[in-house]
């Protein structure tokens, strides 16, 4: 097959490297240079070459005969051909002159507006740029603006060209008194951006020498910026203007540093080195903070200029730059300069799927910043970003600045449900109750008028609907395609119009350039933009007729001019063919707008520019689009029941008069909980565990609810987070263990009750309260419980009965565009384009779409509960999932990340431990909470295999945790390896290193070895920080705090490191604390290992049960075609997968991962003297393995290619008798072709005939 390969310049002289050794004229050779190269094609086989040129005109054949004949020759090439593409430069320029002009002032606005009011003519390939005064052709000249709008135009049109500047005098629009900008003289004093006297006094690696102002580190930069696009090979110097960003510091085992960074200026983007080490008399305490302070300059990125070398890096394969200096650099922003403001109410944020990138947060400060009293918001049929908006405006009022939120959105009118066309329409939420009939029609219109697919459906609101839900909303009559200006379009009578118009309350127009495309597309009769000015007229006499607001509007779908790239990127990926022309939807300023409806008259303009838009906006109340307090749902008599079952398990347990430790508990828990209506939560969790434990499911407590006593006491955890501890069944005797010398009660040494002889309970974890509520007691408890994946449903449908069908929704999640997608989305753009970009550049442009809301759908377990006496609309409209119409299942509209201090949110979550725990029940008839926590043979598994009967040489590991929860994983194995476990808490530190951030890696793992730190002192979880610290004497306050920063990965500010050195705690310590950025609660840690733990003593105890059902609910990837072949075929398909690993650095794929799991676990259960019998037709089950004496049959489902369905069918269809032939199992199963081929392949149906026919005759 023939490959061809497009090769795209990177450099303006690659014609000419072309044609190397070609004899020209000087008139030839100007007529090349006025050519832009555009491609080459490139065939392998035959070896020919395409090149594509643009040119303005037309180059003689035999000019471009010999060129291709030289080339031919240059590379030994079979033949060579040119294709012209001749562009007419002065009709090409005008549509991108803006652009080209905003490109080529690079941020800088003297250059910007010089250049807007310069004049040119284009002649051949010559542009002459007559520039007014003196001062604004000198700022040409210096600035370097001629050879960047040179590019820019290039860029733009395809098309070389030369620009010529010259003065002329200032005339025409300019007031007598106009100068332009002063010139910005490229030295150091002004070239730099200014800094903040801080800033300024900062010193750089030499100590006592200042950094310049501005400069980040290295030296002022001076010298002409060039484009990263026209770089095609390595440079020893140059100077870059762009932004930066990914900045991340490594550090060597020298000491010394290595700083990676991102660079992507407007043409293309490379990746970014430097070196940081000792060098001179600095020491490395200097160069330590030189790069603390360098990295948290540069943390959020931001515009530079860069300079530094180009140099091809065969580390990494490609060209990097290879940094000497970096200084900051001021781009200006828009600003709107107009004495009295206008508002925006017709705008997209990322919340319209697909088809907007303007950040909620970005809008709603822009508008802020520049003096708008309000902005309002109206996404395509969602409501989704009010949490945002709200969050930004109220962050904008504590710092002084007020600006009102209009919660609005743009939705999808029908006269009636089956209706195949949709208009659009505006609807603003005037006051509460106009909010509340916005968020009912968004409901009904997601959850019964919903039509289309999920990805292009839209939520339709009949006519009639809104008519009943109207009450407080504003509504207007949208762009062009609301029914109003498709009336007009469609030359609807003038009496039609009108009786259209007057449905709405104000009539809306957009500048006529948001509506191009009608002037190209054949269905409307529309071709110039008079036409398009015609029908804004239009809609003006409606408006003055029937005296309703005129509103003008922008139609906002990204932010500046500029990031019409981003909505390009999103529709290229979705099909749409006209991506790449994007009408001008971006947010405009007040005197911009003036501009744009000037043709409607200077006193029309201004009122439908600003006095009609305000007027709305003062006519909407300020209100917030969420509840600002909690409202949880109401469970009578919890106050007093909470307190009553709390405190009679707690004398049941600890004797009717309770020790202080106990007591001074409950009354520390349960003072906050009461005080601020806690309790019925705690409630509704009791029942719900209750219920499950009722109908044989044993339940895990998740995150920090284990740090709750009270939780513990009413049965919502299993978890005792009092200090360790001693009691007595029979007598209630007890023993606690405060001094910190002991982390878990199940460590404590057995003793037997010095009353009455009884052996004692031993128990308690050392779990402070604050982590769950907080200090005060006053964080929302957020509690989450593992159900059993096959008890999840049945806990869902019971918090129908608990609240009722109406009042519980599944907690609905927003899923936005991730890294992956975005990156993908730029990438493909660019390669369409056919232009080559470096991946950083990608990396840079894909951020614009990252967010950009995809689809919709629901949390694993989440539930929302909305109070019996309340709606659910004062909160949130609600939905189906992903608005797939064939789900019964309602989640709320906002993501419930943005309600969950509003409404309660019960996490109800399917597990597969509390399923393995309950299959293991009822194969061993043991209770799992008869199971204790202090066997040895089961500890010892987690450091040796000896309890297992087989060595670590046969195993291929030295400790036998194959299969149990938490320590399954390489990571973990070497975790313990590394630290050597040898008590229960030591389990549960190792659970809390594997879940954190930067708390093992580079941390506890290190201090461990160099002997700093003991397993048993080392951070692994949340608690041990607030604990370590009170028992060393820090305030309680201060040490929650501690906790809560280091958690979060803020680490420990400067005064609280004194003050925590002065308090004693040690060096070590306090480093390890900077460097975490998560860590998991010991509460959470401790559930998982207590499931865990139970299941690693059925693996010791009770092997074959423990093999069963592991492989029945955890192994997906069991492959009995392997496996029940015996030890040597498993061993032989391990060492397989194990040889594939090291082939690839010791990683495999997740699913050959998870075969080579299985693996292991079958190898240890034949090395323990079991084995795996064939899947039999008539006595397998279709999803659970059976135990055998010694041996376990495999389900149906445990041959690949068997699905569930198929499995069930065959189960079922044998109760009715034998199979007569495979003919008669495939008919009364209604089994597939392909199954029985598998179960053929197996050996299932040998002896069988093949149909029912031959097997009558015999």
């Amino acid at each position: 097959m023939n490959k061809t390969y497009r090769i795209l310049p990177r450099s303006e002289e690659m014609l000419f490297h072309l044609i190397l050794g070609l004899a020209l004229s000087e008139r030839e050779r100007a007529l090349l240079r006025a050519c832009t190269l555009r491609h080459v094609e490139i065939s392998v086989q035959p070896a020919e070459w395409e090149i594509v040129i643009g040119t303005q005109e037309v180059v003689e054949a035999a000019l471009l005969a010999r060129a291709a004949a030289q080339i031919a020759e240059n590379y030994g090439l079979a033949q060579v051909f040119f294709q012209q593409n001749v562009i007419d430069l002065k009709g090409a320029l005008t549509p991108v002159w803006e652009r080209s002009v905003r490109q080529a002032a690079a941020g800088d606005m003297a250059v910007f507006q010089t250049l807007r009011q310069s004049a040119y003519t284009v002649d051949g390939n010559i542009i002459r740029l007559r520039v007014p005064g003196h001062f604004g052709a000198e700022l040409m000249t210096k600035s370097a603006a001629a050879k960047r709008l040179e590019d820019a135009i290039r860029l733009n049109t395809g098309c070389a060209c030369r620009v010529i500047c010259t003065e002329c005098a200032i005339e025409g629009t300019f007031s007598v008194d106009w100068t332009p900008p002063a010139v910005q003289m490229t030295t150091k004093e002004n070239a730099l951006a200014p800094a903040s006297p801080a800033r300024a006094n900062r010193t750089g690696t030499k100590k006592g020498k200042a950094l310049p102002a501005g400069v980040i580190f290295g030296r002022s930069i001076v010298g002409e910026a060039r484009h990263l696009g026209t770089i095609e090979d390595e440079v020893q110097s140059i100077v870059l203007e762009g932004e930066i960003f990914a900045p991340q510091v490594n550090k060597l085992k020298s000491g010394a540093y290595i700083l990676l960074l991102k660079f992507a200026d407007k043409t293309n983007g490379i990746a970014c080195k430097k070196f940081f080490g000792v060098r001179g008399k600095a020491v490395q305490e200097e160069v330590d903070a030189e790069v603390e302070r360098i990295l948290k300059d540069i943390k959020k990125g931001g515009p530079v200029r860069i300079q530094g070398k180009i140099e091809y890096d065969k580390f990494v394969s490609d060209y990097v730059l290879f940094v000497d200096s970096i200084e900051k650099r001021t781009v200006a922003q828009r600003e709107d300069t107009a004495k009295v403001k206008r508002v925006e109410l017709h705008a997209h944020t990322k919340m319209s799927a697909l088809d907007a990138v303007v950040p909620p947060k970005a809008l709603v400060e822009t508008a802020a910043r520049w003096g708008w009293p309000a902005v309002a918001i109206t996404d395509h049929g969602v409501v989704q970003a009010f949490p945002e908006a709200m969050n930004t405006a109220r962050a904008l009022r504590k710092q002084g600045i007020d600006i009102k939120v209009i919660y609005g959105m743009e939705g999808y009118l029908v006269d009636s449900p089956d209706d195949p066309r949709a208009y659009h329409i505006i609807f603003l939420a005037k006051n509460k109750t106009g909010l509340y009939n916005l968020y009912k029609l968004v409901s009904l219109s997601h959850i019964r008028y919903f039509r289309g697919t999920k990805k292009r459906g839209r939520p339709r609101i009949p006519r009639a609907v809104l008519q009943e839900y109207r009450a407080g909303l504003i509504v207007g009559s949208a762009c062009e395609a609301g029914e109003l200006i498709r009336g007009i379009v469609a030359g609807r009578s003038d009496e039609e119009l009108e009786e259209i118009a007057r449905f709405y309350d104000f009539l809306e127009i957009q500048p006529i350039h948001n509506n191009d495309f009608l002037k190209i597309d054949d269905r409307f009769p529309i071709r110039t933009d008079d036409d398009l000015r015609n029908i804004n007229r239009k809609v003006s006499a409606l408006a003055e007729k029937l005296h309703k607001p005129l509103i003008a509007t922008c139609d906002v779908h990204f932010l500046n001019p500029e990031d019409a790239v981003y909505r390009a990127m999103l529709q290229k990926a979705n099909g749409y063919r006209d991506a790449d022309h994007q009408p001008p939807l971006y947010l405009r300023t007040t005197d911009e707008m003036l501009a744009e409806f000037d043709y409607l008259g200077a006193e029309r303009a201004y009122a439908c520019v600003v006095e009609n838009p305000r007027r709305i906006a003062e006519e909407v109340e300020y209100f917030l689009p969420i509840p600002d307090e909690l409202y949880a749902p109401v469970v009578p008599g919890a106050d007093r029941e909470i307190q009553d079952m709390s405190y009679a398990k707690a004398r049941r347990l600890y004797g009717e008069n309770l020790p202080k430790i106990v007591s001074d508990r409950l009354d520390l828990e349960l003072k906050p909980i009461l005080r601020h209506g806690f309790a019925a939560l705690y409630i509704i969790a009791q029942r719900l565990v209750k219920k499950s434990n009722d109908d044989g499911y044993l339940v895990g407590s998740r995150g920090s609810v284990g740090s709750s006593f009270v939780a513990a006491m009413i049965g919502v955890t299993e978890v005792n987070p009092l200090p360790p501890h001693y009691r007595c069944k029979h007598c209630q005797y007890n023993k606690f263990i405060d001094d910190g010398s002991v982390g878990s009660g199940f460590d404590l040494p057995p003793m037997d009750c010095p009353v009455c002889g009884t052996p004692l309970v031993k128990d308690g974890h050392n779990i402070p309260f604050a982590v769950f509520l907080g200090f005060d007691g006053d964080k929302v408890p957020d509690i989450d419980l593992n159900f059993s994946g096959d008890y999840q449903p049945t806990a869902h449908k019971y918090t129908e009965v608990l609240f009722g069908k109406m009042n519980v929704f599944r907690a609905g999640t927003i899923a936005g565009l991730q890294d992956k997608n975005a990156y993908g989305y730029a990438m493909h753009y660019y390669e369409d384009m056919g232009e080559t970009k470096g991946r950083p550049y990608i990396e840079h442009m894909m951020r614009g779409c990252m967010g950009v809301k995809a689809t919709t759908g629901q949390h694993a377990g989440g539930i929302m509960v909305v109070p019996r006496d309340m709606d659910v609309h004062y909160f949130t409209p609600i939905q189906r999932p992903a608005n797939n119409m064939e789900s019964d299942t309602l989640t709320t509209h906002f993501d419930y990340h943005s309600i969950s201090e509003r409404l309660v949110k019960l996490d109800i979550l399917g597990h597969d431990d509390p399923t393995v725990i309950k299959m293991l029940e009822e194969l061993t008839h043991r209770d799992p909470e008869t199971i204790p926590f202090d066997d040895p043979a089961t500890m010892s598994i987690f450091t040796s295999t000896e309890a297992l009967g087989i060595s670590p040489e046969e195993l291929g590991a030295n400790m036998g945790t194959y299969g149990i929860p938490e320590f399954r994983t390489a990571f973990t194995q070497k975790m313990i390896d590394d630290s050597n476990p040898d008590c229960f808490a030591d389990l549960v530190r190792i659970s809390g290193f594997s879940h954190g951030t930067n708390v093992w890696l580079g941390n506890a793992q290190d201090l461990i070895k160099a002997g700093t730190s003991t397993l048993k002192d080392a951070i692994s979880a949340r608690d041990d920080i607030m604990n370590y610290l009170m028992q060393n004497g820090i305030d309680p306050l201060l040490s929650f705090k501690t906790m809560e920063n280091v958690r979060k990965g803020k680490g420990i500010a400067p005064d609280v490191v004194e003050k925590l050195r002065a308090g004693g705690i040690p060096e070590w310590y306090i480093e390890s604390c900077q460097k975490i950025k998560y860590l998991f609660p010991r509460a959470h840690a401790t559930a998982y290992v207590m499931m865990g733990y139970r299941i690693a003593f059925c693996k010791v105890h009770y092997p074959l049960a423990y093999y069963a059902a592991y492989f029945s609910i955890r192994a997906d990837e069991f492959d009995a075609n392997i496996i029940a072949q015996g030890r040597a075929a498993v061993k032989a398909a391990m060492e397989a997968l194990i040889a594939e690993a090291r082939e690839h650095r010791g990683k495999l794929d997740n699913k050959k991962q998870d075969i080579l799991i299985v693996l292991q676990l079958a190898w240890e259960m034949y090395l323990r003297g079991f084995s795996c019998e064939p899947v039999d037709l008539y006595e397998s089950d279709a999803e659970k393995f059976i135990l055998h004496e010694n041996s376990l049959l495999p389900p149906f489902t445990a041959l690949p290619g068997m699905g569930q369905k198929a499995a069930q069918a065959i189960v079922e269809a044998r109760r009715n008798g034998a199979f007569i032939s495979i003919e008669d199992l495939a008919t009364r199963a209604h089994v597939p072709a392909p199954a029985i081929e598998v179960l053929r392949a197996h050996g299932c149906l040998s002896g069988m005939m093949e149909s029912n026919q031959v097997e009558l005759f015999a």
